[in-house]
């Protein structure tokens, strides 16, 4: 192995991740007094927030009467009854000052004509428990990630948060159960670094590109949840991703669900809004696994549009040009470039596309990782948090709905940031780092550094996102999901003959690629066999040799352990936690999804 040196780094409180969760745990660290940095792969407003377009959901009322009581029974029945209800209880009553925390610090949100924060209507948003659809999204225009993204960094230098940009974590540094930091590779120089810290808040995002077609960018690796199973934890109800109804056709490019907020809306090639029949109350409004679900259903019975009959179009050409160009500039320019159409004139092709995981590494509504020790099924992994679409905890469940991802982002950044005041002494002693803590990270770094196998990464990467996108779709067999199982487990075996030309330490984009790919690995496995495992129907994840809900053997939460070196998943579980924080609101029992 090459000689490798480290240079070290102390903080309080290193944040991996400079998304819009990342940045609000690491505002809250630094304005609690805590030394902190923050390390990212792709400079701060690059970060994956910055793509997202409808909203963020609060039950503000401004377009009328909400409550967060409604806000959460919406939650709890938009994740098939898998979300934790004392977690959900506590995003929706944080929401409101969430939101206007944001409005203060500067986002420039649309307004209503009194100057209120402008709402718009979202899928699975109702009033009065189900009574009829709400506008509880708050917007600015079609952009409100990148507005969210571009505040919070500001407000984040404002407030001394130490950036290490271009900077690509490794792996955790564990002692003893114990996270003591994290190590990185900077990108520029080709330098390692050790980031020793009391707390490590992973804030990675999704890992969108283990599959073929994702709306997710190509940095949505999850590198969190790859350094998560290599420390020897688990990763929580990975089988449970959801597409996005309303990728443009052929590149994946997102249309917000907020155009059929707007009042867009699908149809087939009869020229049928067919929602109509799948979902008679909320229609183009329904939950985005449901959605997703009846255009495949159109598209398989040969309602599909176009020459190989393989989508569906989503009408704006309805709406008021007007409107358009204020609320959905965005939209309009993507679908004029990616699909050709001017929108005031032509629907927009779409399908739907891998957009969210709402499984990932199983944390508390305080932000902290837990795993399952003995009978403890919520045993935290002291000095580890996760916040975001790397977090699991759990408040989508099965399915998330539209607009819950951004309001999940600061409330829970927030959370952590809190908790990390509370438990944490600024300038503590730390323990010294032992050479045996990170020697393994060097000589990981180093076989791929040096790998010189047979197989490129480019080839191996499409081999599992092919089989990720065949055999993990948005309906599922037991044959489909056990050639996934088995195709999947060809592809990790092939990571032994990975083959790295580029040897080189700075801008190395071949090793980095490398890198990412074994993290997407690892969760692509525990993902087909989460899903193949879980022999019922439930939110995103359709099993149609088990086409009901089973909530007698399946109201649980799943488990799955990945060995690196030999390959193998180990699945157990933990229980939902169906109990609420207050007696504000009572636990919502299980009940048919009808919409």
């Amino acid at each position: 192995m090459a000689t490798y040196e480290f240079i070290d780094h102390k903080f309080d409180v290193v944040v991996v991740g400079a998304g819009g969760s990342g940045l609000r745990a690491a505002l809250g660290c630094a304005q609690a007094g805590l030394k902190t940095a923050c390390i990212t792969k792709v400079f701060p407003t690059r970060s994956h927030t910055v793509a997202a377009q409808g909203g963020i959901s609060a039950s503000l009322g401004n377009m009328g009467e909400d409550d967060w009581r409604w806000h959460m029974y919406d939650t709890v029945k938009g994740s098939d009854w898998l979300g934790d209800q004392d977690a959900i209880e506590y995003l929706c009553r944080n929401a409101p000052a969430a939101v206007y925390e944001l409005e203060h610090w500067g986002v420039p949100f649309s307004r209503t004509e009194d100057g209120k924060i402008y709402q718009r209507a979202f899928g699975g948003m109702t009033k009065n428990y189900g009574e009829a659809p709400i506008q509880r999204t708050c917007a600015a225009a079609d952009r409100t990630g990148h507005a969210m993204l571009h505040t919070m960094y500001g407000q984040s230098l404002a407030n001394a948060t130490e950036f290490f940009i271009e900077y690509f974590a490794l792996d955790l540094i564990m002692d003893e159960g114990v996270c003591r930091g994290v190590t990185a590779w900077k990108l520029d120089d080709g330098t390692l670094h050790r980031f020793q810290a009391q707390m490590v808040i992973l804030a990675t995002g999704g890992y969108g590109r283990s599959y073929f077609s994702a709306t997710s960018a190509h940095t949505c690796t999850g590198d969190g949840g790859g350094m998560t199973l290599r420390a020897g934890l688990p990763l929580q109800d990975m089988e449970f991703v959801q597409f996005h109804p309303t990728g443009i056709y052929g590149s994946g490019c997102l249309i917000t669900e907020g155009a059929r907020g707007e009042g867009g809306y699908l149809t087939n090639s009869e020229g049928e809004r067919f929602m109509e029949r799948y979902a008679p109350t909320v229609k183009d409004l329904a939950p985005r696994d449901m959605v997703s679900r009846a255009m495949t259903m159109e598209i398989r019975e040969g309602r599909g549009v176009g020459p190989k009959k393989d989508h569906i179009f989503l009408h704006l050409d309805h709406l008021d040009p007007k409107i358009l160009h204020e609320r959905l500039p965005g939209i309009s320019e993507s679908a004029k470039i990616f699909a050709g159409v001017d929108v005031t004139k032509q629907p927009i092709p779409v399908i739907p596309t891998v957009h969210y995981n709402m499984g990932g590494v199983p944390t508390n509504f305080y932000s902290e990782v837990v795993t399952k020790a003995g009978t403890n099924p919520d045993q935290v992994v002291p000095g580890l948090m996760a916040v975001g679409e790397a977090a699991c905890v759990s408040v989508h469940g099965a399915n998330r709905l539209g607009s819950n991802s951004l309001i999940d982002l600061v409330v829970f950044g927030r959370s952590a940031a809190l908790r990390a005041a509370d438990i944490l002494k600024a300038g503590a002693t730390q323990p010294e780092l032992k050479p045996a803590m990170t020697d393994w990270h060097l000589g990981r770094f180093d076989r791929f550094r040096n790998a010189n196998g047979g197989t490129t990464t480019a080839d191996l990467r499409l081999e599992m996102q092919m089989a990720m996108q065949e055999d993990a779709a948005v309906y599922r067999t037991s044959t489909a999901l056990a050639s996934g199982v088995q195709r999947m487990e060809t592809v990790q075996a092939k990571r032994a003959d990975l083959k790295v030309t580029d040897r080189t330490m700075v801008w190395n984009s071949d090793l980095m690629e490398t890198l990412e790919l074994d993290n997407l690995i690892g969760q692509a496995v525990v993902t087909v066999v989460g899903a193949h495992n879980r022999t019922e129907s439930r939110g995103a994840h359709a099993h149609e040799d088990f086409p009901d809900r089973d909530d007698k053997n399946w109201m649980k939460h799943t488990l799955t352990w990945f060995d690196d070196a030999s390959g193998k998943v180990k699945i157990d579980d933990r229980p939902v936690h169906n109990f609420t924080l207050s007696n504000d609101i009572a636990y919502i029992p299980p009940k048919a999804r009808v919409y």
